[in-house]
């Protein structure tokens, strides 16, 4: 089977401080992986260097069959999509919402150094569209809604036909609704005939959906546990992981997490 992510025996240090450390983990083409952990335990880290962005002081990472220092990373970066809040912060409110996501084919924050063609925003359309955001074509970034920015930077993550989509806690800062409305936009993007290997990084379980066949725990940098996403998703683990008794009980097919007495 094809792997779209390979990192084996990973180590990441920084000014003598281990982030990551002997973390091996495999992404076969097909799944699509949640990733949780406490503030800390190395998350973003490990998107860092998925994208390129940092490399390991030790092991080996491969990347849609592309191997660090065999590759040039600025090419790699076209074939995956990052949403995250931090890219959100670099935006300029008063770009209109379809320039945004236009400027996600050109892997900026903005039209202001690129060239876009007529087919550039048919496309942006169709994204928007589909994740239900099209209203807001013409309309200043700034003035959409929290969950609509949310879709906007997705549509944005899609715009090259990315083959690996990395979703950075997406749902911060949205109500129940636009949590649960953006929730949906996800599992429709993941049930498309033609879709990217998705990685979902949350701190909630009960935002794990079934489309995610496949959980990463993370745990001061190194991994904790990972595998199918029922076997993940115990009380055992969660408690373990938490270091507090917790029950996990699932419904609708989702797991969601009590703190016991």
């Amino acid at each position: 089977m094809e792997k779209v992510i390979e990192m084996n025996n990973v180590s990441w240090r920084r000014q003598g401080k281990t982030i990551l450390q002997d973390l091996s983990w495999e992404v076969q083409k097909g799944e699509h992986w949640a990733v949780l952990g406490l503030n800390g335990a190395g998350k973003t880290t490990l998107l860092n260097m998925v994208n390129g962005y940092i490399w390991p002081t030790t092991g080996d990472v491969t990347v849609l069959g592309n191997e660090f220092g065999k590759t040039d990373i600025r090419q790699l970066r076209q074939s995956i999509g990052w949403v995250s809040s931090s890219l959100g912060e670099r935006i300029n409110g008063r770009h209109t919402t379809e320039d945004i996501v236009v400027s996600g084919k050109f892997a900026s924050v903005g039209l202001v150094f690129a060239d876009p063609e007529e087919v550039d925003f048919e496309r942006a359309r169709e994204l928007m569209e589909l994740l239900s955001v099209d209203y807001t074509y013409g309309q200043a970034y700034e003035k959409c809604s929290q969950g609509e920015k949310q879709k906007l930077l997705i549509a944005r993550g899609m715009m090259a036909n990315p083959d690996l989509l990395i979703l950075d806690e997406p749902t911060t800062g949205l109500d129940f609704i636009a949590r649960e409305d953006l929730l949906q936009t996800i599992e429709q993007i993941a049930k498309a005939p033609v879709a990217p290997t998705i990685i979902f990084v949350t701190h909630h379980i009960e935002e794990v959906l079934p489309i995610f066949s496949h959980m990463l725990l993370l745990e001061k940098g190194t991994v904790f546990a990972q595998g199918e996403r029922e076997d993940v998703l115990t009380s055992d683990d969660m408690s373990r992981l938490y270091n507090r008794n917790i029950q996990v009980d699932w419904q609708n097919e989702r797991a969601w997490m009590t703190l016991k007495k």
